[in-house]
């Protein structure tokens, strides 16, 4: 089972995936392995990157929270975040290191991400704004991500662990990108119970990703593969470096595996 990421692991900068990696992951498919796309988008914001990519397989979304059956259009599984708790743990942060600028996505194959006053959206990813933060907690939540004014990505998801970290689990997915989430819950969540639908086990899995949330994945998985952009934290856990997102580092060890 081979298990990617999307965003700076399959996906080039521009969003697109590469001849050569679609020509290796198609033969990897025809030898017998199953690919799995395991991202930290939920499901409305990956849906129409795996149909622009004619995915038809299950991929994990949401950090774990949603398993998705492309080929169908159909959610097989998803966990929300409890509401309660999350307005703890932000309270807690805040605390801390003072207020944050706050977004949040809403569970389902629809749900909305709504973003707040002050947070920037990385990309150019559809998202509805709101003003009034109660507005938060009237749907059920895969997560929440929070920015900081001053501090750095790195430190804030610290911050967030050393304050709140026994109510939600904090993950920092990408620049600009800190998540809270169901506690417990990361992509090895997710991806076991994919893995499990189909006969796989981590045993015969390896795992591409790029960034500390990709740490449990690697964990999880039988051999992890961290791209040349990686994360310093990531690389540390790594059983290899690959080459960059933008220099086909998924396709240079299919290659080599496949002979």
């Amino acid at each position: 089972m081979i298990a990617t990421d999307l965003d700076g692991t399959l996906l080039r900068s521009d969003e697109s995936v590469s001849p050569r990696t679609r020509d290796a992951l198609a033969a990897a498919t025809a030898a017998g392995a199953a690919h799995i796309v395991v991202t930290g988008r939920a499901v409305p914001w990956t849906r129409h990157i795996l149909d622009d990519l004619g995915y038809h397989g299950l991929a994990v979304c949401g950090q774990g929270a949603q398993v998705y059956d492309a080929g169908e259009h159909r959610l097989l599984t998803s966990v929300t975040l409890d509401r309660q708790l999350a307005g703890v743990a932000l309270a807690k942060i805040e605390a801390e290191v003072g207020p944050l600028f706050l977004a949040a996505s809403r569970d389902g194959l629809d749900g909305d991400v709504l973003v707040g006053p002050g947070y920037a959206v990385m990309g150019a990813l559809p998202s509805t704004p709101f003003t009034d933060a109660s507005d938060l907690w009237t749907a059920p939540l895969n997560k929440i991500y929070i920015q900081h004014p001053k501090l750095s990505d790195d430190e804030l998801a610290e911050a967030a662990r050393q304050a709140a970290g026994g109510f939600v689990t904090v993950a920092m997915a990408g620049e600009g990108i800190v998540e809270l989430l169901p506690l417990g819950l990361s992509k090895a969540t997710g991806l076991s119970l994919a893995a499990r639908r189909l006969g796989m086990k981590a045993a015969d899995t390896i795992a591409f990703g790029d960034m500390p949330n990709d740490i449990p994945m690697f964990a999880w998985a039988a051999h992890g593969v961290a791209m040349a952009n990686a994360h310093e934290e990531l690389k540390a856990v790594a059983d290899e470096v690959t080459s960059s997102n933008e220099e086909d580092g998924i396709a240079t060890v299919l290659e080599r595996l496949l002979g």
